[in-house]
C-alpha cells in the first residue's frame, strides 16, 4: 500500500495545505518527475493544475530536479535543495534522491498553477 503526504502551496496568499493520498490516487503519482503537472480536481482545486516541485523520503533525504531516476546518490552540492552553504563558494558531498517519484517517497511538494479556460484566452486576444 502506497501512501503519500501532499503539501500543496498556494503562491497567491502564501498558504499551504496538506493531504494524504492512498491506493489509486497514490499510484497515479508513481513515475512522475519534478516539474510534471496533474489535475487539482481530486484535491479540491477545480480548474487548476498542481505542479510537482520536490519531495523527500522517510529519512528526510530531499529530491533534486537535476538528478535522474528515483534512487539515492552522493553528489557534490554548492546550493539548495539538499545543502545550504555557510560560506560563499563552499561545497559538500551530500546524499540526495533523484527527480522521479517512487514508493520510497513519503512527502510530495506541489504548487498551484492557474489553468486558463478557452473563453478567457479568446477574450484577451
Amino acid at each position: 500500500m502506497v501512501e503519500f503526504k501532499l503539501v500543496i502551496s498556494n503562491p497567491e496568499d502564501g498558504t499551504s495545505k496538506t493531504a494524504v493520498v492512498k491506493n489509486e490516487l497514490a499510484h497515479a503519482f508513481i513515475g512522475l518527475k519534478i516539474g510534471d503537472s496533474i489535475d487539482g480536481t481530486p484535491f479540491g482545486y477545480p480548474n487548476k493544475k498542481l505542479v510537482i516541485t520536490g519531495g523527500s523520503d522517510k529519512s528526510g533525504i530531499p529530491m533534486r530536479p537535476d538528478i535522474q531516476g528515483g534512487g539515492k546518490k552522493y553528489v557534490l552540492l554548492a546550493g539548495p535543495p539538499g545543502y545550504h552553504p555557510k560560506r560563499k563558494g563552499e561545497r559538500r558531498k551530500k546524499l540526495v534522491r533523484g527527480n522521479t517519484i517512487t514508493e520510497d517517497i513519503v512527502q510530495i511538494n506541489l504548487v498551484i498553477k492557474e489553468e486558463k479556460n478557452e473563453r478567457e484566452q479568446t477574450a484577451r486576444v
